[in-house]
């Protein structure tokens, strides 16, 4: 990777979005942000090749190229790091306390999982989780058991694909009925008596990002952003963001979403806002929509 700032993807400090930006000069990587306005143009070109953007503050070591379409944004050898770090491998410990919660998505799309508590909401922001609520605190190896308590006798995923949350993001129902979903799963899950003893239950209290994302009166999308091309150009107003997705209104008419896990490792360079998109573009899947429960500028 050259020592060109090139995008590190969507993070949600504060609770507002930003383009997080790196630059890999020496054998460290600087960084930088872009915040992100709803209502404001996003125009930009991709320039060059894609490349792993390193992983841990560390610049890859070997300079890899990174195909257009993966959102993993790495290669082979630093997403392995990352993961050996992360807090789902099993070998990771960590003494700061961890929370567990219940995120929900859409009707019938709600997952159980862990965040440490030092990062407050974010985690649930970066997941494009529409509302949650916190079931319980603890060391993070009970914040783990319990995870995996709740998910078996709830019968909810560890994770949910980023196309299903797309599919029932601009059709939601009205808060109250994701809060009465979310505290019934809640209620469920606190009665449960297999908790490990080191892990506090935490009360109900439903918080909700509708506001954060844009998502009030967020019309279906009409596309959705393949992957990045060199040359290739991506402009509109910005009406929305959920998770690591944008939803820009384009020139012609139409809303479409890009993922900027996408846009990792890609130097970018301003363009023209009234220009037409010319990167691959695919419909939205109506498929994946599911009938109950089944990670600059």
């Amino acid at each position: 990777m050259s020592g060109a700032w090139r995008a590190a993807g969507l993070r949600w400090p504060g609770g507002a979005p930003a383009l997080q930006w790196l630059s890999g000069d020496g054998s460290r990587v600087r960084t930088r942000a872009s915040e992100l306005v709803y209502g404001r143009e996003l125009a930009f070109r991709a320039v060059g090749g894609r490349y792993c953007p390193g992983a841990r503050g560390n610049v890859c070591p070997l300079g890899a190229v990174v195909a257009g379409r993966s959102t993993g944004g790495q290669c082979p050898e630093c997403a392995r790091l990352d993961r050996a770090h992360s807090v789902a491998a099993d070998t990771f410990d960590d003494p700061r306390p961890y929370r567990v919660y219940l995120a929900w998505f859409g009707p019938g799309l709600v997952k159980v999982g862990i965040t440490a508590e030092a990062r407050g909401s974010a985690r649930l922001l970066e997941q494009g989780a529409v509302t949650f609520s916190w079931l319980g605190r603890g060391p993070l190896m009970a914040a783990r058991r319990t995870e995996e308590v709740l998910r078996t006798a709830l019968g909810v995923p560890d994770r949910i694909p980023y196309e299903r949350k797309r599919a029932v993001r601009t059709a939601l129902p009205p808060r109250g009925e994701r809060a009465a979903e979310v505290g019934a799963l809640h209620a469920r899950a606190v009665a449960l008596e297999a908790w490990p003893q080191t892990l506090e239950r935490a009360g109900f209290g439903a918080v909700d990002h509708a506001d954060a994302f844009g998502l009030d009166g967020l019309g279906p999308a009409t596309g959705v952003v393949g992957e990045l091309v060199d040359g290739g150009h991506v402009a509109g107003r910005l009406v929305a963001a959920a998770g690591p997705d944008l939803h820009l209104a384009t020139a012609d008419g139409g809303l479409v979403v890009l993922d900027t896990r996408l846009m990792i490792g890609w130097e970018l360079v301003s363009s023209d806002p009234g220009g037409a998109l010319t990167v691959p573009v695919r419909e939205l899947r109506a498929d994946v929509v599911p009938t109950g429960q089944d990670g600059l500028f």
